[in-house]
């Protein structure tokens, strides 16, 4: 039998010869293709929307706007029912939906889009979280309808007649009585700019629909969120709903939960022939990114450096519609008290409407914004009270089992281990490299994964010792699929080769809460074990009314079963039961909160954690900044696919490299001004450290199979704070706005050496 995690991914192939089908790849007969008219404005009431010029057009089949849908349920949302379908009385960002051309071709639906005239009647309009927040700032919704326990548990806390949709606060202890106790009080502001998820795949759906019901073909990380979106949209059961899952290129949070989805669904409702609409990614940039947040941290020590308490206020840029922004305010929250002991607490998170793209899930939600307040301010600490960084941190860490916050799960992994691994792998690069002296910067991360304990898997034992896995992980570029074919080889005691993964198709595969929140191999690995017991179960009884053997008695071999000294292949145990030559045993995994004795119930799962230090070099006569070694430290449990995990890490960490150096969507009168490939940076292959490290902790203490935990997030929260820590050390400039674009460290520097 093939070790597990040994194999190539079976995927590889066929992606690099371009014949994995991705939602674009679909054809259907009689497929029209949808392109979107968006809002020139920020903010403003729809007058009127001609469409003479572009229905006289040939090969136009169908325009959808805001009129079409009266008869429908309107509008949805996962907190807040705050989103239309598309824009039906008013607009509120640029690039908002206002008309869907559905056309014979893709040249056709562009002109006709060009030829749609809108006359607007503009309103005021706010970019900014903060002003947003003011007394007389412009209202972006009059009525925001909560929806409780729709794709996270809980309920949004809007704040009535503001633009705050989500309110959420913690205390514990007296945090007034720490900081009139403290030999010093630290109070720092810090900035994180909104950040586009930026997948190789732009979004992307083919919807049809009959009087059957409908079927998507979904880019979407979470094909039962779908489902449930467009059943309610269109008062339609769930079981006439279908979504299919292809090969994802990316999503990073960007296509998790629903964005485009209910939009194409509706233009081919009224079409009446099937539609496919793939954004280009400008137009992407467009739908969705990372909240930005403003971050005021306050921090009670002791001279020797023990924290006492700490108050944190956060207000997030949440876009004109909520999505998830009411989880990201409160993970932002969490995740901004880092791994430390801090007996008195006081957080505050706000997630405000503004007139900009809507905010959503981005990996690890809510963690980088608060990791890059919370380790930035450690350095702070450290350097005013004269102890090194990383002793600061060792004085103040929770040990595994203590608790980050008394009604979480205790923390599960050694965070000065991991510190400790950082700290030594950067020597030993160090020393490789004679004659270099680069300015060295650490930081750390603990994450409370939102994930839900709801999954479930079949598996299909066939009577020729075939497996197929059935679920609803989607295959993001993550390489789940791999991990699916590789557990279940493990829980059957079958050889990799006779195990395959179906596309995700809620027709047939279970329901799982999506994929994200570095969930699907845990949740998927634990269901798989449970939908292996239940094949082991149903072939013992098998095996015992066949045989005579006692059912408890049978071994799983490959390709067959084994009791009392005997061995029968499974076509020979099938056979032999059904009487004929025909057969297969299916098995059903369900996982819940009240799985594993309840074991499941408490949030977190796990704890996702990192340790991140970089070595950087400066151009003090230009202010490029450039990493030039990083390690990474992620504590995992256990290691399934050790490359596809140390491409997980290495992804996460390159990712948090272009939030720490380059990106940012920026707006200039409620204008996006950079949200094309051109204008937008991301980290290039010239651009990443020259040397990069992962160190993958492995304990098998972790609440999975075999003792792992997920991964795949944590490794993107140290990188910007590592990075800034790395510049005040060296050249004692504190920069506490992202990114650390050149202009901004040389303004830094120059202001520090009196150049005005």
């Amino acid at each position: 039998m093939t070790s597990v995690g040994q194999e190539p991914r079976s995927d590889l192939r066929d992606k690099v010869t371009g014949s994995a089908e991705f939602v674009s790849d679909v054809v259907l007969p009689g497929m029209l293709h949808g392109k979107i008219l968006r809002s020139s404005i920020p903010h403003g009431l729809i007058r009127n929307i001609d469409l003479t010029a572009a229905l006289a057009m040939p090969g136009v089949v169908a325009i959808l706007t805001g009129q079409d849908i009266a008869g429908l349920n309107t509008h949805w949302g996962l907190f807040l029912k705050d989103r239309p379908v598309i824009a039906i009385d008013r607009v509120r960002y640029v690039g908002e939906p206002v008309a869907m051309v559905a056309a014979v071709d893709e040249r056709t639906a562009e002109d006709a889009v060009d030829a749609i005239m809108v006359d607007y009647e503009p309103l005021p309009f706010v970019t900014d979280a903060e002003e947003a927040m003011a007394d007389d700032a412009p209202l972006l919704h009059d009525n925001m309808e909560t929806l409780k326990d729709f794709y996270f548990k809980g309920e949004a806390k809007p704040v009535a007649g503001s633009n705050i949709f989500q309110k959420y606060n913690y205390a514990r202890g007296d945090v007034d009585a720490a900081f009139a106790a403290a030999d010093r009080c630290f109070e720092d502001r810090f900035t994180f700019p909104m950040i586009f998820h930026y997948a190789m795949e732009p979004h992307c759906v083919v919807a049809s629909f009959d009087p059957s019901g409908f079927t998507l073909w979904s880019c979407g990380q979470a094909p039962t969120a779908v489902q449930k979106v467009i059943s309610r949209v269109f008062n339609m059961p769930l079981a006439k709903v279908r979504i299919i899952s292809p090969f994802v290129g990316g999503g990073f949070g960007g296509k998790a939960s629903v964005k485009i989805d209910p939009l194409v669904a509706a233009m081919a409702w009224k079409a009446r022939r099937p539609v496919r609409v793939c954004l280009s990614i400008s137009e992407s940039m467009l739908t969705a990114r990372r909240l930005s947040a403003a971050i005021v941290i306050k921090t009670a020590v002791r001279n020797d450096g023990t924290i006492l308490g700490k108050s944190v206020r956060i207000v997030m840029n949440g876009g004109a519609y909520a999505d998830t922004g009411p989880a990201v305010a409160i993970k932002a929250a969490n995740r901004s008290i880092g791994p430390y002991h801090v007996p008195n607490l006081k957080l505050e998170s706000f997630a405000v409407y503004t007139n900009t793209v809507p905010g959503a899930a981005f990996r690890s939600i809510g963690g980088p914004q608060a990791v890059w307040a919370t380790e930035s301010q450690m350095d702070i600490i450290a350097s005013e009270l004269g102890i090194d960084p990383i002793e600061l941190r060792y004085r103040n860490m929770l040990k595994r089992g203590e608790h980050v916050r008394p009604d979480l799960r205790p923390i599960d992994v050694d965070m000065a281990e991991a510190m400790g691994l950082a700290s030594q792998t950067m020597s030993r690069i160090e020393a490789a490299a004679p004659g270099v002296c680069l300015s060295k910067g650490t930081a750390l991360g603990a994450s409370d994964p939102g994930i839900m304990a709801v999954a479930g898997v079949m598996l299909r034992l066939k009577i020729d010792g075939s497996v197929q896995v059935i679920s609803s992980s989607v295959e993001i570029g993550q390489g789940v699929r791999e991990v699916l074919r590789q557990l279940t080889a493990e829980a059957l005691h079958q050889p990799m080769s006779a195990v395959e993964v179906a596309t995700p198709d809620t027709m047939i595969a279970p329901f799982d809460w999506g994929t994200g929140a570095s969930r699907s191999s845990l949740m998927m690995g634990l269901g798989i074990e449970d939908a292996a017991a239940d094949i082991r179960r149903q072939l013992g009884e098998m095996a015992a009314a066949a045989f005579g053997v006692a059912a408890d008695s049978i071994e799983l071999r490959p390709g067959g079963i084994a009791s009392a000294g005997r061995t029968w292949s499974f076509a020979e145990l099938l056979h032999a039961y059904f009487g004929i030559d025909s057969g297969e045993v299916i098995g059903i995994g369900r996982i819940s909160p009240f799985a594993r004795e309840g074991r499941l119930a408490q949030a977190p799962l796990f704890w996702e954690t990192a340790a991140g230090q970089c070595g950087i070099d400066v151009d003090v006569e230009t202010g490029a900044l450039h990493v030039r070694h990083y390690v990474s430290v992620a504590d995992i449990g256990r290691v399934i696919n050790r490359l596809g995990a140390e491409g997980q890490d290495e992804g996460a960490a390159i990712q948090g490299l272009g939030h720490a150096l380059f990106e940012e969507l920026v707006y200039s009168e409620g204008q996006p001004v950079n949200a094309s490939m051109i204008d937008y940076h991301v980290p290039t292959i010239d651009e990443v450290p020259d040397v990069f490290h992962t160190v993958l902790i492995e304990n098998r203490d972790g609440p999975g199979p075999g003792g792992m935990r997920g991964m795949g997030e944590g490794a993107i929260l140290p990188v910007a704070p590592a990075i800034a820590n790395a510049l005040a050390s060296a050249h004692g400039v504190r920069v506490r706005d992202l990114p650390l674009t050149p202009e901004r460290v040389w303004r830094a520097l120059q202001k520090k050496s009196g150049v005005s």
